[in-house]
């Protein structure tokens, strides 16, 4: 008897290929110095990269993909890397989300055009996690996720700093009066020590333990530094299964269903994660054609505790989250709470990888009987300011603030906050609502992270931390503060926030849920009236951004992209 034939994968119909067309495709490639066998239909893996200079969280993203590649070569597949647009959240103007769907476009088309079996997904800072998985799954080929890691923590002068949430911390010093810029400036180095993404549970750091929670990574991917042997190790297995998966045709959409999303949900209520899991999540299962709602966020997940101690909700950074045990751990702690039937990545049920994860430090990773904030998941409000939702993280806010009503003081845009929030004449105090305006998807456009708006400088020399703020923006999930983000429909598509005006009084009421204006439907009809939409952009892709743009209950992602297109892909290219 002759040897099995192997199955006709999709990369043969490139490379297995008789004639001109095969001659195409398999010469340019051996000039690489790939041997004929390269192409016998062995598993071609596809390593979509983001590494950019540009983008220093993923700075250190080829040596990953080299460790990526020695476990796709062991397990008897082709690695062929590729780059794709990367997203820098520190260096991109106006905002990286204004490119994640872009980004996620170009992550869809690439996989679909080249003969790609399944792909390994290199991702770390914020934007390019859900770029990545939302390209990948509107093609659904079988994909593994390799998170790029946390930097190590930040230090200065003896104390933690953290990305993001030190940021913010210090410079309300400088503008209070209470630190000198020559201190901050010395603080810079001190914060961002090595390559990773944020050490922070910002957004970053969430999105790395969403990929984990979903079941799209191996165990252990969310925690483990950037420049720790461990990191490489986790990508070097990865390299291995993905080939794997392959063989066993494990596809995106086997792994996030509907179960893995409410899992994913729950998690981030444990790890005090950022409000832009909100968005990423739901634009997300909107690829994939699973069911998740903004309600879904406050059913499944509100009332549970935020277990880790971590910046911006604690006291503790990344590394010391993995030494503690990592989101393992966490998921153990709540598996109560879990559809613990979940498949994964590595093969084995959610219940199977968390079954025997330690704790190692109960400060970081606290038990669920001791929580270090109760109710702690995001809450979602609603009321005549919020037709369709918005959503704040309770376990960053001051307690006291979860109930207030105030007067607010209007901002009409980024520009006009900037403009006044220093003015010693500008008439605001502790019991007042800023409210922010234009800064949703359509109205920044992207949706920028300017929701946590800094308090006015007189505010804070008399001691003020804190006053309940409102805008359709985002937040970094570095930062903390009473803060209303999301809120939808935006001022820029015509909502109810588009019409406040300074003097107006607004009730914010989290235990109950509630956002509300104090106006009568009459004086919102009359003012209405007399509103004009902001002029929109004219050419290229922010215009063709704000034309397909959903608002932030829906994910943002753009209306043309919702759902999937499969692996199919007619013609030749010659």
């Amino acid at each position: 008897m002759g040897s099995p034939k192997k199955p006709l994968r999709r990369s043969q119909e490139w490379f297995g290929r008789e004639g001109k067309q095969g001659f195409y495709y398999r010469s340019w490639l051996k000039g690489l110095g790939l041997p004929n066998d390269m192409f016998d239909g062995r598993p071609v893996i596809g390593i979509c990269n983001t590494w950019s200079e540009l983008t220093p969280c993923n700075s250190s993203f080829r040596e990953l993909a080299e460790h990526v590649k020695r476990g796709v070569y062991e397990a008897g597949g082709f690695p062929l890397e590729f780059p794709v647009m990367s997203l820098g959240e520190t260096q991109m103007r106006p905002t990286a989300m204004l490119f994640r769907n872009l980004a996620s476009m170009d992550v869809e088309e690439s996989i679909r055009a080249n003969p790609i079996d399944g792909v390994v997904l290199l991702m770390g800072c914020d934007k390019t996690t859900p770029a990545l998985m939302m390209g990948a799954a509107s093609v659904n080929l079988p994909t593994i996720g390799v998170s790029g890691g946390p930097s190590l923590s930040g230090h200065w002068r003896g104390q933690p700093i953290g990305s993001g949430t030190g940021v913010i911390r210090m410079s309300e010093m400088v503008r209070a009066g209470e630190l000198a810029q020559e201190e901050f400036v010395e603080a810079e180095a001190c914060m961002q020590r090595s390559k990773g993404s944020c050490m922070t549970m910002g957004t970053a750091s969430t999105m790395a333990s969403m990929v984990e929670a979903l079941g799209l990574s191996l165990p252990e991917n969310a925690a483990i530094p950037a420049v720790d042997s461990r990191r490489y190790r986790l990508a070097h297995l990865s390299g291995r299964r993905i080939v794997e998966m392959v063989h066993e045709d494990l596809r995106m959409s086997k792994i996030l269903t509907r179960t893995a999303f409410e899992n994913a949900i729950r998690a981030n209520a444990a790890i005090g994660g950022s409000t832009n899991a909100v968005i990423h999540l739901l634009a997300l299962a909107g690829r994939l054609g699973v069911e998740l709602s903004l309600d879904d966020w406050d059913r499944l997940g509100s009332h549970l505790p935020c277990l880790v101690n971590l910046k911006p909700s604690g006291e503790y950074l990344m590394e010391d989250f993995y030494y503690a045990g990592g989101l393992p751990a966490v998921l153990r702690e709540i598996a109560p709470h879990l559809d613990l039937s979940a498949p994964t990545a590595n093969g084995r049920t959610l219940g199977e990888n968390i079954a025997s994860a330690p704790c190692w430090n109960r400060d970081v990773i606290r038990p669920i009987e001791e929580p270090l904030k109760p109710e702690a998941g995001i809450a979602v409000l609603r009321g005549n300011l919020a037709p369709h939702g918005a959503v704040i993280k309770p376990s960053a806010a001051s307690p006291q603030l979860l109930r207030h009503r105030g007067r607010a003081v209007v901002f009409e845009d980024i520009d006009d906050f900037k403009a006044r929030i220093d003015d010693e004449a500008l008439d605001i105090d502790e019991t007042c609502v800023m409210v922010l305006k234009n800064c949703g998807p359509r109205g920044y456009p992207g949706m920028a992270e300017v929701g946590n708006m800094p308090l006015p400088p007189k505010l804070l020399r008399r001691g003020v931390t804190d006053i309940v703020r409102i805008s359709d923006a985002r937040m970094s999930g570095t930062a903390y503060g009473t803060v209303v983000l999301h809120v939808s429909p935006e001022a820029a598509a015509g909502g109810n926030l588009a019409l406040v005006r300074d003097g107006d009084f607004i009730e914010l009421d989290v235990p109950g849920r509630r956002l509300h204006l104090d106006l009568s439907d009459d004086e919102l009809a009359q003012r209405r009236a007399a509103w004009k939409a902001p002029p929109a952009p004219e050419r290229g892709w922010a215009k063709l951004y704000v034309d397909h743009v959903q608002q932030a209950h829906l994910g943002a992602d753009l209306d043309i992209l919702v759902g999937g297109s499969g692996s199919d892909v007619a013609g030749d290219s010659h």
